[in-house]
């Protein structure tokens, strides 16, 4: 579907009770009619002067990339601790690598990057220190009082938890990045839903945001973007991680779906090992990233008409691998499951990882002169379920290395987990 040039404006301060002002900036981006437009934007649930530098969705990045939480991810598990070494992916460096995907696909797409990138950059600002084992454990601490998500946690940090502005909690980011992050699965309740996300739905009515998110529609395709980034990313780096990490053999990788023929290629031109898994990323990324942009070419053209809300409503995702890329994709998954993921050396590492997750949170809930005094503060006097969600608040928060050093400070002896 070809795209049309749309003039975009930026957000134009304007005094109280004044009348709107002319624009002091004016970009001319080439956006595809059923892109999300940052002039047509539905605004934020704070009102705020607009800003003359930036369209909405470009203040919405800049947001997430000064948020505490953002910095912290520098010092949470992707799949290896970080004390492995100074060249594994952290949730920051994958965050950013998913960034840099979904702004190229965006962009072929005539979609707005800008949106694109700032929901890539948020997707993971909910997640526990020690990657997903930190979030099996949260989830087993909490079940008592709904559970935990890491994407429910994700909306929780933009719209509660980071405090850095005198007017509003959160980062009061527009509707288009908070639909774009709470629907990062999909749909969050009918047909389309893939799951039950009750954990998702307490923290969208928490938030009051239940009637702006569209719950039971698919997000703009700039989201979609950002979702299918996440997988490019970590399907494809996973594969560079394990092999530096020795936990797989290049030469093991030849009957692989998806990377089998990239090793092949990789091996005759680059006979440095260095220099052959490299060629295998760039070339995994290169060909998911070429599959997605003709998949989704062909469905947004399939589209009844071309609107952000025909693609809300189109009943599938718009933005897609083709049928052949996502059996190879899920095929590269279970080999990844099987051999790194579940490695022993992973899976004894992050089991001692769990315990210091467990640990910590039931010493919290118990003591309340084992949280630093500020939680403290906040959580005497209130019920069990309040201070639970508060101490998972702590809890999720916490890098890698301040979860090791509080259970160091708290027990007499902390899990080995090299």
């Amino acid at each position: 579907m070809a795209g049309a040039t749309l003039q975009t404006q930026v957000e134009t301060p304007v005094a109280p009770g004044a009348p709107p002002a002319a624009p002091l900036v004016s970009a001319t981006r080439p956006l595809a009619a059923y892109a999300a437009n940052p002039a047509l934007s539905a605004g934020r649930l704070c009102p705020e002067p607009p800003c003359p530098m930036r369209t909405p969705y470009q203040r919405d990045r800049d947001r997430i990339v000064h948020a505490t939480a953002f910095r912290r991810l520098n010092y949470k598990t992707q799949v290896f601790l970080f004390h492995e070494g100074d060249h594994f992916r952290s949730r920051l460096t994958h965050s950013i690598e998913v960034a840099q995907i979904a702004r190229a696909i965006a962009r072929l797409l005539a979609l707005d990057e800008d949106l694109a990138e700032a929901l890539a950059l948020a997707h993971d600002l909910g997640h526990t220190p020690f990657g997903h084992a930190g979030e099996r454990a949260m989830a087993s601490a909490m079940q008592p009082w709904g559970g935990f998500d890491h994407n429910a946690q994700s909306l929780r940090v933009v719209t509660r938890l980071e405090r850095k502005y005198a007017a509003f909690d959160g980062l009061n980011l527009t509707f288009e990045t908070l639909e774009g992050l709470a629907k990062h699965n999909g749909p969050i309740v009918g047909p389309g839903a893939q799951k039950d996300h009750a954990v998702l739905r307490a923290e969208i009515e928490q938030a009051g945001l239940t009637q702006a998110l569209k719950l039971d529609q698919y997000a703009p395709a700039e989201a979609q973007a950002a979702a299918i980034a996440d997988d490019i990313a970590y399907n494809s780096h996973d594969i560079d991680d394990g092999l530096r990490a020795g936990l797989l053999k290049i030469e093991a990788l030849l009957d692989v779906p998806l990377v089998g023929r990239f090793v092949r290629e990789a091996r005759a031109n680059a006979p440095d090992s260095a220099r052959a898994i490299y060629e295998v990323h760039r070339r995994m990324i290169t060909v998911m990233i070429d599959d997605v942009v003709a998949t989704s070419r062909a469905r947004l053209a399939a589209l009844p008409e071309p609107s952000l809300d025909a693609v809300r409503r189109a009943g599938r995702p718009v933005v897609a691998f083709s049928d052949q890329m996502r059996a190879e994709v899920e095929g590269l998954q279970d080999f990844l499951y099987a051999n790194v993921y579940r490695h022993p050396r992973i899976n004894r590492i992050m089991e001692g990882a769990a315990a210091i997750v467990r640990n910590l949170f039931a010493r919290y809930m118990a003591d309340d002169a084992a949280l630093p005094e500020a939680w403290a503060q906040r959580v005497r006097g209130l019920d069990t379920p309040a201070r639970a969600h508060m101490v998972a608040d702590f809890v999720a928060g916490m890098t890698d290395r301040y979860a090791v050093g509080e259970h160091q400070r708290l027990f007499d002896a902390t899990p080995d987990l090299r």
